[in-house]
């Protein structure tokens, strides 16, 4: 029978256990967030949250520059792309009235997991409005280009959907 005076429940092993495991765990939390608390890490920078953004006013003033432009980019990229084999792309910019634009074209091509594989390259103007270049991609998975084409001070930029690249056969 359990009762108030009887002590021995308090030894089930089983009990002892749980109480046990409670106490381990909340010794651990309550190291780890000692340790949170007290020792700053240097891995994430103290203005991580500004460090190379644009104010929402740049941001706003890109969009509206971009909107007066009304350029138009159609991109010709393969339908598959294979690591490690250079791969043709075909750029046409027009403006608003339709006018093939000139100027320089750099394509950079980002890849979402891996920041340090990003690279860039300049197309090369084929005819007046049309660009041509080849990329060759580093790795394997998704990837995304971003196309910025300058005129004078006039700058145009636009991105395409994410694409995969193959593995090499």
């Amino acid at each position: 029978m359990i009762s108030q005076e009887n002590k021995k429940g308090l030894r089930n092993p089983w009990l002892l256990g749980m109480i046990g495991l409670i106490l381990l765990v909340l010794g651990v939390n309550g190291t780890f967030i000692w340790f949170a608390t007290h020792n700053r890490s240097t891995l994430v920078d103290r203005d991580y949250n500004t460090k190379d953004r644009k104010s929402n006013a740049a941001v706003v003033s890109d969009l509206q520059g971009q909107k007066a432009l009304a350029w138009k980019a159609t991109l010709k990229q393969p339908k598959t792309v294979v690591m490690g084999s250079p791969a043709g792309y075909e750029i046409s910019v027009v403006d608003r009235e339709g006018v093939p634009v000139d100027g320089a074209v750099e394509v950079t091509a980002y890849r979402a997991s891996d920041e340090s594989k990003d690279f860039s390259t300049t197309f090369s103007e084929v005819s007046p409005g049309n660009y041509q270049g080849y990329i060759s991609f580093p790795l394997k998975g998704s990837w995304e280009l971003r196309i910025r084409v300058k005129r004078g001070n006039e700058t145009f930029e636009v991105g395409t959907d994410k694409f995969t690249v193959a593995a090499a056969p």
